[in-house]
């Protein structure tokens, strides 16, 4: 009779899923959609105050984007762990690369699908250089600066030399920051040769797995059942929504219109971002 009391009241292990799905930016930028400090950190405060919690799984989907966002999202998932005590476990679905793989290391384990994207621990800057079309066209660039750097990279006038250089030195300690935080995170695991490792590259998780970037093959749910037991709860921990939302009523311009503006700019710039990895 005990026994059966306790199995009938036993509520089981409980385990937090916070998704991680998303290019990451700075909350203002991309429509809001994004990934930042400002939009994750309440997440991550619930689900390690989750009563009960055995761990806290990450569901990661993400091709990158800000290094900064990255490494506040990563630095604070760790405060939280120690904190608490909770193992991390990172589930990478379609792509963890770049600052989505950032994120993954501040996992204590990575799991993935076969072929899940991972990698690409390094640095890109890109844009659009208009010199030619702003001659064609008979507009006049008129920039008056304070400062000779202050117009760096100006995409209205030909590239300068000194100013690829000052980008590239740039870009060379925002990469050393990346490879140390990979080191610091995956240490001895790491197999392949860092000039591979941190060239850049991506591979899916087969490949990882060989070059230490992964721990193993997975699926969420049935991975913490099998750790955890079948009765594991698994609860989404998502962002609250907003009153407006839930009756509907939030949204754009009535009539179907999709102006031309800054979220459909927003739009494109996001797509750019998983097209780099084929998704």
């Amino acid at each position: 009779m005990l026994d059966w009391v306790r199995n009938r009241f036993r509520r089981g292990s409980v385990v937090p899923v916070v998704r991680l799905s998303g290019v990451i930016a700075n909350g203002g930028l991309l429509g809001g959609r994004s990934l930042s400090i400002e939009s994750v950190a309440p997440l991550l405060r619930r689900a390690f105050e989750t009563r009960g919690a055995r761990a806290v799984a990450l569901a990661l989907n993400s091709p990158g984007g800000s290094p900064v966002q990255s490494a506040l999202i990563a630095q604070r998932i760790r405060l939280h762990a120690r904190e608490k005590g909770l193992p991390v476990i990172a589930f990478v679905e379609d792509v963890a690369a770049s600052g989505g793989y950032w994120l993954a290391c501040a996992a204590d384990e990575i799991i993935a699908d076969p072929s899940s994207i991972v990698g690409s621990i390094g640095v890109i800057s890109s844009g659009f250089g208009f010199q030619d079309l702003m001659t064609r066209i008979g507009v006049e660039r008129r920039v008056h600066t304070s400062g000779e750097n202050k117009s760096m990279l100006d995409p209205f006038r030909p590239e300068q030399p000194e100013d690829v250089v000052r980008l590239k030195r740039l870009q060379a300690e925002i990469h050393d920051g990346f490879k140390d935080w990979v080191r610091e995170r995956r240490g001895r695991l790491l197999k392949g040769d860092e000039n591979t490792l941190f060239s850049g590259e991506f591979w899916t998780a087969r490949r990882g797995i060989d070059l230490g970037l992964v721990d193993g093959f997975g699926e969420l749910r049935a991975t913490l059942q099998q750790r955890y037991g079948d009765k594991v709860r698994l609860p989404v921990i998502g962002p609250r929504r907003r009153l407006l939302s839930r009756f509907g009523l939030q949204g754009g311009l009535g009539g179907g219109i999709d102006m031309i503006g800054p979220a459909t700019l927003a739009a494109l710039e996001e797509r750019a971002h998983w097209q780099r990895f084929g998704l």
